[in-house]
């Protein structure tokens, strides 16, 4: 690990690393173990530095007891001063810096005890366990109390029922100033959670599944039983309140917990009111105990767990796992998060993220710039904005009374936004859009600027009406307005004032669905049925991020007007053209960043558009990279430039079409099945053009051919027939190595970019021969690619060579290339041909941006004869070897 510098402490530098070779395990295995390395020797560090002023300061304190010689009051030093009074300011500000270590030295101890206590004593565990069980028990005799002193009162309980209603109103909005962040914990919470947090690693992946992996390679390193590890996630994947788990859509989750804290922190002020006004109860979460999240803290903090071992333990202690698990991130030394939670501002700071002079290693990388542009890009639909809008207009007037000043004023504002929004995608927000057709199509890119003096909103303060909307939570009221009165059954049980609310449900639901019949629910405009999220939750929580999106710099982004058919298909997007404006706030704060994965190559991106952008001096950044663990004679990578039949290999959007083109990549598929053993994944450029080949070869009897020698599987678009797909492809392929037939395995047709590409691992017989048919270069007739090419060409500097938004073409297109061929060759005696079908891979400036590994042992071949040969000759050899 000398490349990484982990022995040593991190200098404030970057580094692009690209183990990219090693296999996953491998790879998380050494960028954790040198990290946690350095950290343990920095701690020591540390503690030996804190040692010697503490010894220094006591050494110093007797010599001045003992001394009793008077200073020179009347000499100056060098800044004019008096010397006494320069030594006092010196003095002072070494016993502040000894008084804090004393401070750290106490509350680590502290810390320390508490956790080998528990640690070491199973008896805390059960007293808290039967402390618990108590309570629920007087809980539910309290509850079978209330029950039977209610019995008989059914008029006060159909009035209880009209109270409840009380939670869909808004609470007074006091100020628009900035106020502190309530933590969430009561008054005399204990002072741990006020420590400083420790120097730690943060390390973050793409996926749950990848940080749960990591997770356990940790477990089974030589630091599992001593690291101090905590993992975060978001509400979905941690809240144990099966309640609130039920809405499934996340902003909702997000929405209603938020709702149930704030009841909480209100019921403790309610009950001094209590004599003076009758309150309505409201819902508060169980598990929102600060004294059972201390202890799952302290649990989290002993013993390295992952996301489900920590849901299953905040199960069992009646605890909030998502709030548990950040009260720990100041004693942790490891914190395993997902991408979003922190290259998000908003996100990492109410996560408590603290990033100041810590260790960041962002892996699985590859993806990285698209990511951060994703998580900031915004888009909302013509029907979502409508629906909203009557969602809110029949809101307002039915609580208009009861509304105050400052919300109605909001309120309004909004309206006026979503008003302008439609009319900006040529629409009227008060009719049907549905049946509203759009006069002139297209897509209009705007900037931020001209959008919203186009769309006449500049003089509205959208960091305002941005703040109003967290802080209120409308759109959670809005929800739950809309659940109680969008369903028609819902209206016949409400009582007389309630009816008023029915006559304007037909209204509400024609114009979000387009017809009556259709009609169901208020709950969003018409979706495609796999959008189920965006069908649980108010339009309005979509929109407020695009609301959000709109306070963003206006050289960093566009807003995209997309016209179609009708206002309700029509759309407004904004897309973020410079990531770096969010990742230079992470790189600003932290000690050292390392952004690692797989399949990094080529780098010229994350150099130029992150970490150049976000201002990061080009000699701090640090480049490693490792060759494969696989011997050069595990790997065969042939660029193939023609056919069979001499066919020139060129999939050009212009000649990938063609008949010959389908029927010569037919043909070297039929010859490759009939050499390579077990499974075969070839991959397309698109969805579109593997069903258009195969669709062909069916027509022209190619398939019947393949057939007979591989059982052919095609890559579903969903994703949740994926894994029965893979699993019927990985049965195949062991069956037919079982028995000794004409069938020697399976050929998947599989998509570059689609499901496949990335995260599935095809290890040993499930991959011997990946094949990429043709270069997936980017659609760039695409506005939101078109934008951002020109954005480059103006922003990045021009050095010799092809203009920037050309190599931004390239890299898009190699990225995808190395990702797909990189799912073969997952360990160190794992063995697999790659062809590519195209003879522009053999260009120095394609060649140039393969992954090194794979780079240094290909081969072009101008003929089929010649690879097919060499793929004859390395299949067989590995064959008759095993």
């Amino acid at each position: 690990m000398g490349g990484w510098g982990c022995w040593e402490p991190f200098p404030s530098g970057w580094c692009l690393g690209r183990p990219g070779a090693v296999p996953t395990q491998g790879k998380s295995l050494s960028l954790i173990c040198g990290a946690l390395s350095w950290l343990r020797d920095f701690e020591e560090k540390k503690k030996q530095e804190e040692a010697r002023l503490l010894a220094l300061e006591d050494k110093e304190e007797k010599q001045l007891l003992a001394s009793d010689e008077p200073g020179q009051p009347d000499s100056k030093g060098s800044s004019g001063e008096p010397d006494w009074i320069t030594a006092f300011v010196q003095k002072k500000e070494e016993q502040d810096m000894v008084n804090k270590l004393k401070e750290e030295q106490i509350r680590r101890k502290k810390r320390e005890e508490r956790l080998e206590k528990i640690r070491h004593n199973v008896q805390l565990k059960y007293a808290a366990k039967r402390k618990r069980s108590e309570e629920d028990e007087t809980k539910r005799l309290l509850q079978l109390s209330k029950e039977a002193l209610s019995e008989g009162a059914g008029a006060e309980v159909l009035e209880q029922l009209d109270h409840n209603e009380e939670e869909l109103i808004l609470a007074e909005y006091e100020s628009d100033e900035e106020k502190k962040v309530a933590s969430g914990l009561e008054e005399d919470d204990d002072d741990d959670l006020e420590e400083e947090h420790v120097t730690k690693i943060y390390y973050c992946s793409r996926t749950h599944s990848q940080l749960s992996q990591f997770v356990h390679e940790v477990q089974k390193s030589p630091f599992g039983k001593d690291t101090r590890l905590v993992s975060l996630g978001s509400r979905q994947n941690l809240c144990v309140n099966e309640e609130v788990r039920r809405l499934g859509a996340l902003q909702l989750i997000n929405d209603r917990c938020t709702e149930m804290q704030k009841n909480k922190h209100e019921k403790k002020s309610g009950e001094e009111t209590e004599g003076k006004k009758r309150r309505v109860s409201r819902a508060t979460c169980p598990f929102y105990s600060y004294e059972q999240m201390q202890f799952l803290r302290d649990e989290v903090l002993v013993e390295v767990k992952d996301i489900e071992q920590l849901v299953a333990l905040g199960r069992e202690t009646k605890a909030c796992p998502y709030y548990g698990s950040r009260y720990a991130i100041p004693a942790a030394q490891l914190v395993v998060l997902p991408y979003q939670m922190l290259l998000h501002e908003a996100t990492r700071s109410a996560a408590g993220i603290k990033l100041k002079d810590q260790v960041v290693i962002i892996d699985e990388a590859h993806n990285l710039i698209d990511t951060i542009t994703c998580i900031h890009s915004a888009e909302v639909s013509g029907s979502q904005l409508c629906c909203a809008h009557s969602q809110l207009q029949q809101y307002m007037e039915r609580y208009r009374k009861r509304l105050k000043a400052k919300n109605l004023m909001y309120i309004k504002q909004i309206l006026y936004l979503l008003e302008r929004f439609v009319a900006m995608l040529g629409g009227n927000v008060n009719q049907n859009p549905s049946c509203q057709a759009v006069s002139q199509t297209g897509t209009v890119l705007k900037s931020i600027n001209d959008f919203l003096f186009q769309s006449q909103i500049d003089n509205i303060n959208l960091f305002k009406v941005q703040r109003y909307c967290e802080r209120s939570l409308i759109s959670r009221k809005l929800f739950g307005f809309v659940e109680r009165y969008g369903n028609p059954a819902t209206a016949v049980r409400t009582n007389k004032e309630n009816q008023r609310v029915a006559g304007l449900q037909n209204f509400l639901l024609t114009l979000q669905q387009g017809s009556e019949k259709e009609a169901r629910t208020l709950q969003s405009p018409p979706v495609e049925p796999e959008n189920e999220q965006l069908r649980a939750a108010s339009p309005l929580m979509q929109i407020e991020g695009f609301l959000s999106a709109l306070t963003n710099a206006n050289e960093d982004g566009r807003v995209i007007l997309n016209r179609q058919g009708t206002v309700g298909q029509s759309s407004l997007k904004f897309l973020l053209l410079n990531p770096a404006v969010h990742f230079a706030k992470v790189v600003k704060e932290c000690r050292a960043v390392i952004i690692a994965g797989g399949t990094m190559q080529p780098v010229a991106d994350f150099r130029e558009q992150l970490l150049s952008c976000a201002g990061v001096d080009p000699a701090r950044v640090v480049e490693f990279s490792c060759g494969h663990v696989i011997p050069p004679e595990n790997i065969l990578p042939i660029i193939l430039c023609s056919g069979p039949s001499n066919q020139q290999l060129e999939f050009t959007y212009q000649t990938r079409d063609l008949p010959q083109m389908m029927d010569e990549t037919g043909r070297i598929l039929c010859n490759l099945c009939n050499v390579v053993p077990g499974g075969v994944v070839c991959f397309f450029p698109s969805y579109d053009y593997e069903k258009q080949v195969h669709a062909h070869w069916e027509k022209t009897g190619l398939l019947t051919r393949l057939a007979a020698k591989k059982k052919i599987f095609q890559e579903p678009k969903k994703a949740n027939q994926v894994e029965q797909v893979l699993a019927e492809y990985a049965k195949c392929i062991k069956r037919c190595s079982q028995s000794a037939g004409q069938m020697t395995g399976a050929l998947l047709l599989s998509v570059v970019g689609g499901k496949m590409s990335e995260g599935i691992n095809f290890s040993d017989d499930l991959g011997r021969c990946v094949i990429m048919v043709g270069m997936p270069y980017p659609n760039i007739k695409s506005p939101e690619l078109q934008e951002k090419m020109t954005w480059l060409d103006k922003t990045m500097p021009r050095a010799a060579g092809p203009a920037p938004s050309r190599v931004l073409i390239e890299n898009l297109c190699m990225k995808a290339v190395n990702q797909s061929i990189g799912r073969a060759i997952r360990h160190q005696k794992d063995f697999a041909s790659i062809l590519l079908l195209d003879h522009r891979y053999a260009r120095p400036a394609i060649f140039n941006k393969l992954p090194q590994w794979i780079r240094e042992r290909t081969q072009v071949k101008p003929a089929f004869g010649a690879a097919f040969a060499e793929l004859r000759k390395f299949h067989r050899g590995k064959s008759d070897a095993v």
